[in-house]
C-alpha cells in the first residue's frame, strides 16, 4: 500500500468501548474528583486551624502559608493516585487543571465558611 492509498482511507475513530470499560472509567473519574474535593476540604480546615483568624486580612505571610497548604494538597494528589493505582500518564493538562481547580474551590469555600463562623470581633 502506498502513502496515497492510506490517505484515502478514513481514520479510525475511538474504539467502541464496552459497558464495563465505560463504567470503570466513570468510577475512576469519580475517585479523582473525590480525592480533589476531600483534599480541598482538608487543606481548608488545616488553613483555618493553623492561621490565626485575627491575621487573615489581606495578603500577608499567614494567608500565603494557607495558599501554600492548598498547593501542597494539589501536589499530594499525584501521590494519592499512584497509591490507588490510577494511571496518571493518561491525564492531560485539562484533567490536571480540573483537579487543581476543584481542590482550590473546596479549599476556599471550606476556609471561608469556617472563618465566617467565628464571632465578630468588636
Amino acid at each position: 500500500m502506498s502513502d496515497g492509498e492510506k490517505a484515502d482511507q478514513p481514520e479510525l475513530t475511538k474504539k467502541q468501548k464496552s459497558r464495563m470499560e465505560k463504567q470503570a472509567e466513570h468510577i475512576d473519574r469519580i475517585k479523582r474528583t473525590l480525592a480533589a474535593c476531600l483534599l480541598g476540604m482538608f487543606t481548608g480546615a488545616l488553613s483555618f486551624y493553623t492561621v490565626p483568624a485575627s491575621e487573615v486580612a489581606g495578603i500577608n505571610s499567614y494567608t500565603l502559608f494557607a495558599f501554600l497548604l492548598m498547593l501542597a494538597g494539589i501536589v499530594i494528589q499525584k501521590h494519592i493516585f499512584m497509591l490507588t493505582g490510577t494511571d496518571t500518564s493518561k491525564l492531560g493538562g485539562k484533567d490536571w487543571f480540573y483537579q487543581s481547580f476543584m481542590t482550590f474551590a473546596l479549599w476556599f469555600m471550606t476556609w471561608a465558611i469556617l472563618l465566617s463562623s467565628l464571632p465578630a470581633s468588636p
